[in-house]
């Protein structure tokens, strides 16, 4: 038998040029099977990512936390004035400081007051910030809002060990800011792919 031959089993198909196997068929890879989808990282459709319920529960906590946080160093900061007036008076009425000592202590405490007050608005802006990108932002975000929570949960426990009752409200939303950054819907909105 000859190669060419019609009746040849193993010879090449009549009116196809010789080759092995199975042809492919055009924009599909080998043996004529087609290709699988491309498949989405972490599972998401090609649409667009919507923030789950919790991550935005977040995102409000740490607004809210920043702003309170904020108008207490803005208060600070403007009760640094009154704070050196009472001191000057209290230490004025004992007869073993003078003046200029009372001026000082007062100075001091002003000053002490304004630092701390603007630490706290430093601290009101991180919060803010962090809050703010939660949209674009990706680990990054969500690294910080985790950090700024646990210091906020650890200040708020020495809080309440000195009786300040009021710490028990960022002591909870700290730890819930914590929880929902880290759980599953956390993971979810902060690795999700970028789009384009």
């Amino acid at each position: 038998m000859s190669f060419g031959d019609p009746n040849n089993p193993y010879g090449a198909p009549q009116g196809q040029p010789p080759g092995y196997g199975y042809p492919q068929q055009p924009g599909q890879p080998g043996y004529g099977y087609p290709s699988a989808p491309p498949v989405q990282p972490y599972g998401h459709p090609g649409g667009p990512v919507v923030m789950p319920g919790t991550v935005k529960a977040a995102r409000v906590m740490l607004f809210v936390l920043g702003g309170l946080q904020a108008l207490a160093g803005l208060l600070m900061v403007v009760a640094s004035a009154w704070f050196a007036d009472q001191m000057e008076d209290l230490i004025s009425d004992d007869p073993s400081f003078t003046a200029e000592d009372a001026d000082t202590v007062a100075s001091v405490g002003a000053g002490i007051m304004i630092f701390l007050g603007v630490l706290v608005l430093a601290f009101a802006a991180w919060a803010i910030f962090t809050a703010a990108k939660f949209g674009t932002g990706r680990g990054g975000a969500r690294v910080s809002a985790i950090i700024y929570s646990s210091v906020v949960t650890l200040v708020s426990v020495i809080n309440l060990l000195g009786a300040n009752v009021f710490a028990l409200i960022s002591l909870v939303m700290g730890i819930l800011i914590i929880v929902f950054c880290a759980n599953k819907n956390g993971s979810y909105w902060f690795n999700r792919p970028p789009q384009y």
